[in-house]
């Protein structure tokens, strides 16, 4: 009878030890969910900023302004997709382009021979008219469903955008050109 009362014991114990561990791992679950969705509405605000700034931006501003607020692969990648087949130095054809980025980029949605973000020369007014959270990859990466309008020439840009986040600023690590 001892033996039964002290296993009871035991067990009892231990089962308040497992009650708190899983309170324990709740909260902290809870407190990187909280975290995830403060840093994907900064993100979110730094993206719709950063795009309507870098087309306000004067055009021979426009390639700094992009090396800014992207990573240095998506710069290389997206000026080697806008260059494919073209007569300029370090143009590369096609199939050399979705050789040398395909471990790193989905090249079909590259937007070749395309300016940055949107696939436009000119344009009138750019801004955002749809900008939505669509994943988030831990505390560091998100991907916004977005909507890049120009209102002068009545023009909707659909993309899905990848923001990371390195060095506590936010850049642009991809861009899907759906059209």
């Amino acid at each position: 009878m001892r033996n039964i009362i002290i296993v009871s014991l035991f067990l009892a114990v231990s089962c308040q030890d497992n009650t708190k561990k899983d309170a324990d791992i709740n909260a902290v679950e809870e407190n990187i969910a909280v975290n995830s969705s403060t840093e994907a509405e900064k993100a979110k605000k730094w993206l719709e900023k950063s795009i309507v700034s870098y087309f306000k931006a004067d055009i021979s501003d426009q390639e700094k302004r992009m090396q800014d607020i992207t990573t240095k692969d998506y710069y290389e990648y997206k000026t080697d997709a806008a260059n494919v087949d073209m007569d300029v130095d370090g143009s590369l054809t096609l199939k050399e382009f979705q050789d040398k980025w395909k471990n790193k980029f989905n090249t079909k949605y590259a937007g070749i021979n395309t300016g940055f973000l949107i696939s436009e020369q000119d344009w009138i007014n750019i801004g955002v008219g749809k900008c939505e959270l669509d994943a988030i990859s831990g505390n560091n990466a998100f991907v916004f469903d977005v909507e890049i309008t120009d209102e002068g020439a009545k023009a909707i840009f659909d993309r899905k955008i990848g923001v990371v986040k390195k060095d506590d600023k936010f850049l642009i690590a991809d861009v899907l050109e759906k059209d």
